[in-house]
Protein backbone atom coordinates (compact mmCIF):
# COMPACT_ATOMS: atom_id res chain seq x y z
CA UNK A 1 0.00 0.00 0.00
CA UNK A 2 1.49 2.97 -0.85
CA UNK A 3 1.10 5.46 2.12
CA UNK A 4 1.59 9.21 3.33
CA UNK A 5 3.47 9.76 6.45
CA UNK A 6 0.57 10.81 8.27
CA UNK A 7 -0.95 7.36 8.29
CA UNK A 8 2.35 5.32 7.79
CA UNK A 9 1.78 2.11 9.79
CA UNK A 10 -2.04 1.95 9.54
CA UNK A 11 -3.62 -1.49 9.04
CA UNK A 12 -6.22 -2.07 6.11
CA UNK A 13 -8.79 -2.94 9.20
CA UNK A 14 -8.56 1.04 9.92
CA UNK A 15 -10.11 2.30 6.48
CA UNK A 16 -13.71 2.59 6.39
CA UNK A 17 -16.35 3.69 3.51
CA UNK A 18 -19.81 5.48 4.23
CA UNK A 19 -22.93 4.06 5.07
CA UNK A 20 -23.90 5.78 1.43
CA UNK A 21 -21.66 3.97 -0.81
CA UNK A 22 -22.83 2.76 -3.99
CA UNK A 23 -22.54 -1.19 -4.35
CA UNK A 24 -20.27 -1.24 -6.47
CA UNK A 25 -17.61 0.32 -4.74
CA UNK A 26 -17.54 3.74 -6.34
CA UNK A 27 -16.33 5.97 -3.55
CA UNK A 28 -13.41 6.83 -1.21
CA UNK A 29 -12.54 5.37 2.22
CA UNK A 30 -11.30 7.37 4.78
CA UNK A 31 -9.26 6.95 8.49
CA UNK A 32 -8.65 8.93 11.13
CA UNK A 33 -5.03 8.39 11.79
CA UNK A 34 -3.72 11.35 14.78
CA UNK A 35 -4.56 15.14 13.84
CA UNK A 36 -5.68 13.88 10.08
CA UNK A 37 -8.32 12.32 7.82
CA UNK A 38 -6.95 10.26 5.44
CA UNK A 39 -8.69 9.11 2.01
CA UNK A 40 -8.16 7.48 -0.81
CA UNK A 41 -9.92 5.84 -3.39
CA UNK A 42 -11.51 2.60 -2.79
CA UNK A 43 -11.06 1.25 -6.09
CA UNK A 44 -7.52 1.84 -5.92
CA UNK A 45 -6.32 2.30 -2.79
CA UNK A 46 -2.61 1.99 -3.77
CA UNK A 47 -2.56 4.83 -5.98
CA UNK A 48 -2.44 7.47 -3.09
CA UNK A 49 -3.49 8.86 -0.45
CA UNK A 50 -4.50 12.68 0.72
CA UNK A 51 -4.51 13.43 4.11
CA UNK A 52 -6.27 16.47 5.72
CA UNK A 53 -7.06 18.20 9.67
CA UNK A 54 -9.99 16.65 10.94
CA UNK A 55 -11.37 20.30 10.89
CA UNK A 56 -11.17 20.42 6.83
CA UNK A 57 -12.09 16.99 6.24
CA UNK A 58 -15.46 17.87 8.83
CA UNK A 59 -16.23 21.39 6.83
CA UNK A 60 -15.98 19.09 3.53
CA UNK A 61 -18.71 16.76 4.75
CA UNK A 62 -20.96 19.34 5.65
CA UNK A 63 -20.95 21.28 2.87
CA UNK A 64 -21.57 18.47 0.36
CA UNK A 65 -24.68 18.40 3.13
CA UNK A 66 -25.85 22.06 2.59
Amino acid sequence: MNETPAIAGRTEAGWFKSSHSAADNECVEVAFHGPTTAIRDSKAPARGVLAVPHATFAAFVEALKG
